[in-house]
């Protein structure tokens, strides 16, 4: 579990996520609305370098950021759907992506193996930044990841 405390701590997780991600990985964000899902994933696109701007895809669903010579960012808002396979028939190219989903918890199992899930808890205390990131692995890589982003933010 991580403790962050400002928007700008937020987008500095997503980046020491990012260190950690290949082309294949699948990282899922879980929160209520407000909880720093999109910032987090900002974050992401910052640090790997992705060309457009990362903003919510609620409507489009999902929206693709281009890299360089190096696995595109897909970023995923699973909001409106209501089945993994509304998710699957997005006809993503899940192993050479790197993918974050938001709101798909209880989805991907259906569709992947391996995954990181990232709770976001937003605290509801005189002081609303700060944000509670619970950290879920499914599958070998889903711990590798956990363990590594651990290290990294300590």
């Amino acid at each position: 579990m991580f403790t962050v405390s400002t928007a700008d701590d937020m987008d500095r997780f997503g980046r020491v996520v990012a260190r950690h991600l290949r082309a294949g990985d699948v990282v899922c964000l879980t929160g209520e609305l407000g909880a720093g899902k999109t910032t987090l994933t900002r974050g992401v696109g910052a640090e790997l370098d992705v060309r457009g701007t990362v903003t919510s895809p609620t409507f489009v669903i999902a929206r693709t950021h281009p890299r360089t010579d190096a696995a595109p960012l897909v970023h995923v808002d699973a909001y409106r759907l209501t089945h993994a396979s509304e998710l699957e028939d997005l006809d993503l190219d899940w192993e050479n992506s790197i993918t974050v989903v938001e709101w798909g918890a209880g989805m991907l199992d259906a569709i992947v193996d391996e995954w990181l899930e990232l709770v976001i808890d937003r605290s509801h205390s005189a002081d609303d930044d700060v944000r509670t990131v619970t950290v879920h692995a499914h599958g070998p890589r889903g711990n590798e990841l956990a363990d590594s982003i651990g290290r990294a933010w300590s």
